[in-house]
């Protein structure tokens, strides 16, 4: 029973704060508030009743009783979660940002698009964008999948520094490099994280092999791009301990993948979810990433805050992911629980915004 507890207190609000934190006013006379939406005859994962008051997108109130508004909306017992957030896409690659959107993904984290892409966005699909990866001369993507501006080729240390500085100037949330035998080498991988922590602004990591996971470890890079295929030992997962692995299991090789990823997560290492899409065509939440992920033994918790508070709180987007009054997060409406099912993520009746 207290394990059960454990594993819901995350995703809910407290008994406490729906009881007495967020009462409602007394709804008789009680005049509409305008440009409001109250959604009435909701569930939370693990089946705690609730309503909600929402406004111009924002939500306002959450608890046992939404004050009267300009419009209601009963869901009739319905479970609500916050629209996830996929960390790693090609909008570039492959421009369904919108279409994106509306089939219940939130926001997004584009990690390698052409430099004229930076600053651009989609009108519904919160993105947050590297630019064009850093990598060596020559260097993948460049000559590859890449080739039409996905890669920012240096030659030295400096090259590296400046690169940094000149995405950060067009609009880069994060920087991504490529480690690898055509990728960047230790002096240059330095260069960038130190540029990079000096402008605020977190390192992913293209490391696929256990020695270019030991180099990012090495020179403090925040986050891998994607979980490794090449096996990696405890030891190796133990120096990712708080740093995060962005999952694109069903990218790659999936098998030796989730063993990484379990590896990773036994060690302390933070799951974000994320497909590759671009290079992957699954539109909208991945079923295939969420079955991966249950596969590398992830809960349907874990798998749940991958894709929601943790991906929000690395990003900096502190009106996503949860739902609480302040937050601008579009709503999932489910006829199952994820706490029970995960794939009903990816099976949303509805995506409400407002």
């Amino acid at each position: 029973m207290h394990g059960r507890i454990n594993e819901i207190r995350p995703l809910l609000i407290s008994i406490a704060a729906l009881a007495f934190g967020c009462s409602a006013p007394e709804l008789s006379g009680q005049k509409p508030a305008i440009g409001s939406l109250a959604v009435r005859n909701a569930r939370l994962p693990g089946g705690a009743s609730v309503e909600l008051l929402i406004r111009d997108g924002a939500i306002e109130y959450v608890g046992p009783r939404a004050p009267v508004a300009d419009r209601e909306r009963d869901l009739g017992g319905k479970i609500v979660v916050p629209a996830v957030i996929d960390s790693h896409v090609h909008l570039a690659y492959w421009p369904v940002g919108n279409a994106l959107a509306e089939s219940g993904v939130a926001g997004a984290v584009d990690l390698a698009a052409p430099l004229a892409t930076l600053g651009r966005g989609d009108v519904r699909l919160r993105v947050a964008a590297s630019g064009p990866m850093i990598t060596a001369a020559r260097g993948y993507p460049t000559r590859s999948w890449g080739a039409d501006g996905y890669g920012l080729e240096v030659a030295d240390a400096a090259g590296a520094t400046n690169a940094v500085a000149a995405l950060a100037n067009r609009g880069a949330d994060v920087i991504k490099v490529a480690l690898g035998s055509d990728g960047l080498g230790r002096g240059e991988l330095e260069a960038v994280v130190a540029a990079a922590r000096a402008r605020g602004l977190k390192v992913a990591a293209h490391a696929l092999s256990a020695a270019d996971v030991a180099l990012a470890a090495d020179a403090g890079v925040e986050i891998l791009a994607h979980t490794p295929i090449e096996p990696i030992g405890s030891e190796l997962a133990a120096r990712w301990r708080g740093r995060y692995v962005i999952t694109t299991l069903a990218a790659f090789a999936p098998l030796a993948a989730a063993a990484n990823l379990r590896r990773l997560l036994a060690a302390g290492a933070i799951a974000v979810y994320g497909t590759d899409l671009g290079n992957t065509r699954e539109l909208g939440v991945s079923r295939s990433e969420i079955a991966a992920m249950t596969e590398a033994g992830m809960s349907p918790r874990a798998i749940i805050e991958s894709m929601t508070t943790t991906p929000a709180k690395l990003w900096g987007w502190h009106d996503l992911g949860a739902i609480e009054p302040r937050r601008r997060t579009p709503l999932l409406v489910l006829d199952r629980d994820p706490l029970e099912d995960p794939m009903a993520l990816a099976s949303a009746v509805e995506v409400l915004r407002e």
